[in-house]
């Protein structure tokens, strides 16, 4: 069977992904990047599983920047597929640490690149892009060839990790896609989003535990699907005959209003009695609208979101309710 190798294992979209081949019979490795804390509460189920940690699923220890080591992991690994999750993800945050943004999400992506044109024979290699390099884009819904325009440094970042790859498919024929993924949410996702945010909010006022909720903007408009269905998609792209890059999205969008409004209704609230709105949480350029054309991902890879918006808060709220109950 197949052997996968996943940076950024322990994020929301890296911990589906492993258990998406897992199910399909994978070998899968995980690379995490070493720090002082050794929680992996997202890949819990499959640590614990002996049957599968360490027998089908193993973790290596590396830093983006860490070229020797990950040389090292893919030489012993010897993957046939490499999917390229790890990076600083948080549109926000990186406007306060671009400098690390640029170097973990567009250099970390590079040089990973740069060590597959080594390698004898390379795996086919997927980069997970992001709605955030077409910026403020001229068209809507954007598709394949809309023209990046990035706005914020982890677009910026993400936007030359997109074109080294297509740059290192199309100069040494390697199997390289990007996976151009539109806003994708789940309960794994991270707190410091606003989705989450959104939701544990929802979830903490309703059961008295917080009063009220503090945001930015709420006009933003985004396309937002499910997590679990985009690293269903991410397979599909490595199973093709030849490297392409596909936009992954539903096709619809929705306001951060919106949002806010089916969380509330999902414990019976309105989330006019308690936003409270702070200048702060404002980014210095904000992205008003992306919306994805995912039509070539439905005609190629015979994919689509099933999971629509209401159902994706509903399920995010009843789990953050659960976390939160005595």
């Amino acid at each position: 069977m197949p052997t996968a190798l996943i940076t950024g294992i322990t994020g929301q979209d890296g911990s589906y992904l492993a258990e998406r081949l897992l199910a399909k019979g994978y070998t899968v490795h995980g690379l995490v990047r070493r720090n002082s804390s050794t929680v992996r509460t997202r890949l819990d189920p499959l640590f614990y599983d002996k049957d599968v940690y360490n027998e089908r699923l193993f973790l290596h220890y590396a830093d983006l920047d860490d070229v020797t080591t990950i040389r090292r992991i893919l030489h012993k690994t010897m993957p046939d597929e490499l999917y390229h999750l790890a990076g600083q993800s948080h549109v926000g945050a990186s406007f306060e640490i671009p400098e690390s943004t640029c170097q973990f999400t567009a250099m970390g992506t590079l040089k990973l690149l740069e060590i597959l044109r080594d390698l004898p024979t390379p795996p086919k290699f997927l980069h997970i892009s992001s709605s955030e390099i077409f910026g403020r884009p001229d068209e809507s819904p954007q598709n394949e060839t809309t023209p990046m325009r990035p706005v914020t440094p982890y677009g910026i970042a993400k936007a030359f990790a997109t074109q080294m790859t297509t740059l290192y498919r199309d100069s040494f024929e390697l199997f390289a896609c990007n996976a151009i993924c539109y806003n994708h949410e789940s309960p794994r996702r991270g707190e410091s989003f606003v989705t989450r945010k959104i939701t544990k909010a929802a979830a903490a006022i309703s059961l008295g535990l917080q009063d009220t909720i503090t945001l930015g903007s709420l006009d933003g408009r985004r396309d937002w699907g499910f997590a679990p269905d985009y690293v269903d998609a991410m397979w599909r792209i490595l199973q093709q005959p030849a490297p392409d890059d596909y936009i992954l999205g539903t096709g619809i969008d929705h306001s951060v209003e919106d949002f806010l409004a089916i969380a509330f209704r999902v414990v019976d609230l309105d989330w006019r009695d308690y936003i409270q709105q702070d200048p702060r949480y404002l980014r210095p350029a904000e992205v008003n609208r992306l919306l994805g054309n995912p039509s070539k991902a439905k005609q190629q890879l015979g994919w689509t979101a099933t999971t629509q918006l209401p159902e994706i808060v509903r399920i995010m709220v009843q789990h953050d309710l659960r976390e939160l109950q005595p």
